[in-house]
C-alpha cells in the first residue's frame, strides 16, 4: 500500500466563525469559508477542478448541488460524502486521493453545518443495529450524552477513580477547554469557567454536567488543496502545510450490542491512529507531534481518545491533566483551539476547522498572539462519529512541507 505522506499540499484554507447563526443560511457559510480559503490560496471558484463537500445533518440539502449552486461552480465533479462526524476528516481523504492519482490539480474540501436549525440539542438518531437494548443509541434514553456517561463512569471505575476524583478531573478538561476558547475569537464559547462552576453545574448525564458537553451549531471549514510539487505555485514563500496522513477507520458497531462492552478503550480510534501513524512515520507521537486536535464532543471523549492514540498511557490521562501537559505551554497541547468544547461542533465542519487551527499555528497565524505555540512542525485532527462502541474515526496528520 503506497503512502499519501507528503503528496498532497493544502495552499488556502477558511474557516467561518462557529455559534448560532439564525440570520444565516447553508449557502451564507459555505461562501464565508470558501471565500476565505480563495482570498488565501490566490485562486478562484474557476480555478477549482473538483470539490469534495460534507455534511450530515440536513434534509433540504442535495446531494453535491449545495456546493456547485452556492459557489457557481461550471460542471464540474462535486462529490458528497457523510460519516456522521467523521464527515470532516472524509473530504480530506477523497480530496487527497483524487489529487494524489492525478485525476485533479486542484482541489477543493469543504465541511459545513446547519445544526441549530433542527430545533433540537444533539444529533439526529444514527443506525441502531440489529438490536436496540436499554444501553443503545436511541434519543430517548439520553443518546450520545448517556453512553459517554457509562464511559466516564468505566473509566473511573477501571483505574481506581472515586466519582469525585473522577469528575474533577473532568472538570478540568472542561476549564482548559474554554480558557484556550476564550483567547479564539472565531470560537462559539469564549467565556472562562472555574472548577467549582463545573462541579456545580446541572446533570445532563451522571458525571457529565452542562459543562462537560460541546455544543452543537452552525459553520463550515474549506480547504484548497494540490500536489507538494505545485503548492509553491501558490505559496512561493513556502508557508503551505502538507499531508502526512489521512486514515479512516468504522468498526461493526458490536459495542452497542454487547453487554460486556468496555467503553474505555476505542479500537476504531486505536485503528485510525495506526493506520495514520504508519502513513506518516510516527513512531513516537507524544514526542513527535506539536499539538492535537482531538474530538471532544464530551470531556471524557478528549481523555479518552487521548489514551487511544497512544498521546498517553492507558490510564494515565490524570497525570497529564494535574501537570498541565496537554495546556498551551505544556509537552503536547490538546485542543489549544478550545476543542469542540468550546470552539463548537457543526458536524461537517469539525475536521476541517481542526486542521485550520493547525494550518494557522504553522504559519504563525494565530488569530490572537498570546495562543501562538512555537516550533510548530506536525499536528494531528482527530475526529470521531458515533457512540462508543458505535464508531466511525477519522485522523488527519498534517505538517511542514518536506526540505527540498
Amino acid at each position: 500500500m503506497e503512502s499519501l505522506k507528503d503528496k498532497v499540499a493544502i495552499v488556502g484554507m477558511g474557516c467561518t466563525a462557529f455559534g448560532e447563526f439564525w440570520d444565516k443560511d447553508p449557502v451564507d457559510l459555505i461562501v464565508d469559508a470558501a471565500t476565505e480559503a480563495f482570498e488565501d490560496a490566490g485562486v478562484t471558484a474557476k480555478d477549482i477542478q473538483a470539490a469534495w463537500v460534507g455534511y450530515t445533518n440536513q434534509d433540504n440539502a442535495m446531494t453535491g448541488i449545495i456546493l456547485a449552486s452556492a459557489l457557481q461552480l461550471q460542471f464540474i465533479p462535486v462529490t458528497r460524502v457523510e460519516n456522521a462526524c467523521g464527515t470532516g476528516a472524509e473530504t480530506f481523504r477523497g480530496a487527497a486521493l483524487g489529487l494524489a492519482s492525478k485525476t485533479y490539480d486542484l482541489v477543493l474540501a469543504l465541511g459545513w453545518e446547519k445544526m441549530k436549525d433542527a430545533g433540537f440539542g444533539g444529533i439526529g438518531q444514527a443506525y441502531p443495529g440489529k438490536w436496540h437494548p436499554v444501553y443503545g443509541a436511541a434519543p430517548e434514553v439520553g443518546g450520545a450524552v448517556a453512553r459517554y456517561a457509562l464511559a466516564a463512569t468505566k473509566y473511573f471505575a477501571t483505574y481506581g477513580l472515586s466519582p469525585e476524583e473522577g469528575k474533577r478531573l473532568l472538570a478540568k478538561i472542561s476549564v482548559k477547554s474554554h480558557y484556550n476558547g476564550s483567547r479564539n475569537p472565531k470560537a462559539m464559547l469564549r467565556n472562562r469557567i472555574t472548577i467549582e462552576q463545573v462541579l456545580n453545574a446541572p446533570i445532563i448525564a451522571w458525571p457529565l454536567g452542562l459543562f462537560d458537553c460541546c455544543g452543537v451549531c452552525d459553520g463550515a471549514s474549506a480547504a484548497i488543496m494540490c500536489r507538494t510539487e505545485d503548492a509553491k505555485h501558490f505559496r512561493p514563500k513556502g508557508d503551505f502545510i502538507t499531508i502526512k496522513a489521512s486514515a479512516i477507520a468504522c468498526g461493526p458497531g458490536w459495542g452497542k450490542e454487547r453487554t460486556n462492552y468496555q467503553y474505555t478503550t476505542w479500537e476504531e480510534t486505536e485503528a485510525a491512529a495506526r493506520q495514520a501513524y504508519a502513513m506518516a512515520g510516527i513512531t513516537n507521537p507524544r514526542k513527535e507531534l506539536s499539538l492535537a486536535e482531538v474530538h471532544d464532543c464530551f470531556s471524557v471523549a478528549e481523555m479518552i481518545a487521548v489514551e487511544s492514540m497512544g498521546i498517553c498511557q492507558k490510564g494515565h490521562a490524570k497525570e497529564d491533566i494535574e501537570s498541565g501537559a496537554w495546556e498551551q505551554g505544556g509537552e503536547i497541547p490538546i485542543n489549544v483551539s478550545g476543542g469542540l468544547k468550546a470552539f463548537g461542533h457543526p458536524a461537517g465542519a469539525s475536521g476541517g476547522r481542526e486542521v485550520y487551527e493547525f494550518y494557522k499555528q504553522f504559519q504563525g497565524k494565530a488569530e490572537d498572539p498570546t495562543r501562538q505555540l512555537k516550533d510548530v512542525k506536525m499536528g494531528l485532527a482527530h475526529n470521531q462519529g458515533g457512540h462508543p462502541g458505535n464508531f466511525v474515526c477519522g485522523i488527519t496528520i498534517v505538517g511542514e512541507p518536506p526540505s527540498s
